[in-house]
């Protein structure tokens, strides 16, 4: 096989398997969306993209401000995410498949950390 590729198409073979594998939703998860609501499945769709491209363990689309949707698109101008136990201000745009399975597009800002004396009045915790 090593020859047949030759080494330059064996790590892109590679690479491209790890990126798929990543950027993967398990079938737990895939099962646990489409019991949601569709808006439902928008917005958690789009705040586990949120998650893995920001190593977060928590995104909340609606702190600052309420998103904005259509069908398959959610604009979270007011968004928050947790990162090693801090909470940052966020912005994002996401479009997903029909079936909110898929990103078709994710582009987001990450904003400024968020004082712990103001957790409380977003409702955020540790």
């Amino acid at each position: 096989m090593a020859n047949f590729f030759g080494r330059a198409g064996l790590l892109i073979l590679a690479f491209l398997a790890l990126t798929s594998q990543a950027l993967a939703l398990d079938a737990r998860t895939i099962a646990q969306i489409e019991k949601l609501y569709p808006a439902d499945q928008l917005d958690q769709r789009c705040d586990i993209e949120a998650m893995d491209r920001l190593n977060a363990d928590k995104v909340i689309s609606y702190t600052f401000s309420h998103p904005t949707r259509t069908a398959a698109h959610v604009e979270a101008p007011g968004a928050v995410f947790r990162q090693k136990g801090q909470w940052f201000r966020l912005s994002y745009a996401c479009t997903t498949s029909a079936d909110h399975l898929t990103i078709l597009s994710f582009t987001f800002k990450r904003g400024a950390l968020i004082a712990r004396k103001d957790w409380a009045k977003y409702y955020l915790y540790p």
